[in-house]
């Protein structure tokens, strides 16, 4: 069964809004993994403008299922996942203006800075992850990084599978086959949905972890927050 990572941005963007602490990130990411999630995901960024760098720390003693922490290696964001050593980090290249993420890494280009910050993260004992775009080339050069996984920007698929394409699952099927082939972990994430997840994950062979926030959140509004959940634990099953 391929594991549900909530990402709960949304949460924190929410609270952001008013100024407050409500909702509270830290009783939202206890809750989700009370209604059945099996991680809870953060993507703090350097304007903090949803999670903040201290919400990271507040949530490690909270979240008891898989902890994985996403961004942009650069040196204040090295600083704390080796301070927190969460269960996961996810390297992604997003810069400090992207409203979201919005490409993988060129894992050509950057292999030397990759290898040294993986190799840090990796010999402190944090699983490491790194983020692509559905590219076979990209998934041969994550091999030569050391990563232990991969997570496949599905954006693309997300975007054409609403179009009715389902064409659209072949590059990413192709890069899990190769995934598979030079041991590398596949994770996912980026715009899947209740609409598409049963579909992605029948296509993906040996899919472990998705990581989901800005659909789900916006599908708990009309279903709740542990139906939503429950229902996504159904069709990743």
């Amino acid at each position: 069964m391929t594991k549900l990572s909530v990402n709960i941005n949304k949460i924190a963007t929410l609270r952001n809004s008013r100024g407050g602490d409500l909702p509270n990130v830290v009783q939202f990411a206890k809750d989700v993994q009370r209604f059945g999630a099996e991680g809870v995901t953060i993507h703090p960024r350097p304007d903090e403008r949803h999670i903040r760098y201290q919400d990271a720390y507040d949530l490690k003693p909270e979240v008891y299922t898989e902890y994985n922490i996403e961004g942009n290696p650069i040196p204040k964001f090295i600083d704390m996942v080796l301070a927190i050593k969460p269960t996961q980090v996810t390297l992604v290249p997003d810069s400090v203006d992207a409203i979201t993420s919005n490409a993988g890494w060129d894992t050509i280009k950057h292999k030397d800075f990759l290898v040294e910050v993986i190799k840090e993260f990796k010999a402190n004992g944090i699983r490491t992850s790194i983020f692509v775009d559905p590219d076979v080339a990209q998934i041969e050069g994550a091999k030569e990084t050391g990563t232990d996984r991969i997570e496949l920007y599905t954006e693309a698929f997300a975007h054409q599978y609403g179009l009715g394409n389902y064409d659209a699952i072949k590059p990413y099927a192709a890069c899990a086959e190769l995934s598979n082939t030079l041991g590398l972990g596949i994770n996912a994430g980026h715009d899947l949905s209740l609409d598409n997840i049963k579909f992605f994950k029948e296509n993906i062979s040996g899919l472990l972890e998705v990581s989901i926030g800005h659909a789900l959140i916006s599908e708990s509004l009309y279903l709740g927050v542990e139906n939503v959940i429950q229902m996504y634990l159904q069709k990743l099953k």
